[in-house]
C-alpha cells in the first residue's frame, strides 16, 4: 500500500480530535472563524455578555456555568476568564496548496519553518508575527513541535484563527518542496558571517528556518538551507528569543523584499 502524504495523514489525524481553547479573545475568534468546527461552549454569565451577541450566535449553544464550577478539563494554572470552547484542530490543506498554490511562489512570499520549536508560547507569538507580516504559513515537525492547544491560542491572541499552521512529517522535504517553487531558504544561525540585515532579497521569495532556542537547527536543516544568516547584535549580550528572532527576520526580509 502506497504510503499516505503528510498532509492526509493530518488531517485525518484532526478529524479525529478535539482541543479546548480558553480566555475571550481566543474564543471569540474562533467562534467567528468559519472555518472552525466548535463542539461545545461553556461560559458564565459575565464572560457571555463580554463575548457579544455576534460570537454567541455563531457557534453551539452556551452553556452558562457558575464561575465557581467551571466544567472544563483545563491545567489549574489556565486563565480561562469563563470562557471555553472545545474545537477541532483547524485543517488548512497541504504545503503546496497554501504555500504556493499556482504551482510557484510569489516573490513577496514569506513562510517561517521551525525545526523542534516546542513551546507553545513561543509558536503563538510567531503566529501573531507571521499575521502582521503577512507570512503565507508557519509550518513545523509534526512530533517535534508545539500543537495546536488553548495555551498556543491563547498566546496567539486570534492569530491562530487567521495564520496557516501546518505540521509536516519531514521539514527538510518540505524545505526541499518550497525551493522548488521559488523560496529562497534562509537558516537562522548565530554563528552565521551573513547578516540578514545584509542579504537582498528583492524579487525573491524568502523561508526563513528557525531552530529551537540552545540546540538551533539539525545538522540536516542546516544542510537543506541555501544559506544561514544572522541576526546582527550591537554587543555581546547573547541571542534572542526565537519568537523574537522570527519578527525581526519577517521584518528584515520584508522591508527589502
Amino acid at each position: 500500500m502506497a504510503k499516505k502524504p503528510a498532509w492526509v495523514v493530518e488531517k485525518e489525524r484532526k478529524g479525529r480530535e478535539s482541543l479546548w481553547l480558553f480566555g475571550l479573545h481566543a474564543v471569540r475568534d474562533a467562534l467567528l472563524n468559519p472555518a472552525r468546527v466548535k463542539l461545545r461552549l461553556v461560559v458564565t454569565r459575565n464572560a457571555a455578555d463580554r463575548l457579544g451577541e455576534d460570537a454567541l450566535a455563531a457557534g453551539p449553544a452556551p452553556e452558562v456555568v457558575d464561575p465557581r464550577k467551571f466544567p472544563v478539563p483545563l491545567d489549574p494554572g489556565s486563565v480561562h476568564q469563563g470562557a471555553a470552547l472545545e474545537v477541532r484542530p483547524l485543517d488548512w490543506g497541504s504545503l503546496a496548496e497554501v504555500c504556493f498554490p499556482s504551482g510557484f511562489a510569489d516573490p513577496a512570499d514569506r513562510v517561517v519553518l521551525l525545526d523542534r520549536v516546542t513551546d507553545p508560547h513561543n509558536v503563538g507569538a510567531i503566529l501573531r508575527s507571521a499575521v502582521v507580516f503577512g507570512a503565507r504559513a508557519v509550518i513545523a515537525v509534526a512530533r517535534h513541535s508545539a500543537p495546536e492547544t488553548g495555551a498556543l491560542a491563547k498566546t496567539a491572541s486570534g492569530a491562530l484563527e487567521r495564520q496557516p499552521y501546518l505540521r509536516v512529517q519531514n521539514l527538510a522535504r518540505a524545505m526541499e518542496e518550497l525551493a522548488e517553487a521559488g523560496y529562497m531558504t534562509l537558516g537562522l544561525a548565530g554563528e552565521a558571517e551573513m547578516d540578514i540585515a545584509d542579504l537582498d532579497t528583492a524579487g525573491r521569495p524568502v523561508a526563513l528556518v528557525l531552530g529551537a532556542e540552545g540546540p538551533g537547527l539539525r545538522d540536516k536543516t542546516r544542510e537543506t538551507c541555501d544559506r544561514l544568516v544572522r541576526i546582527g547584535a550591537a554587543g555581546g549580550f547573547g541571542s534572542l528569543n526565537v519568537s523574537n528572532a522570527a519578527a525581526v527576520a519577517l521584518y528584515a526580509t520584508r522591508a527589502r523584499g
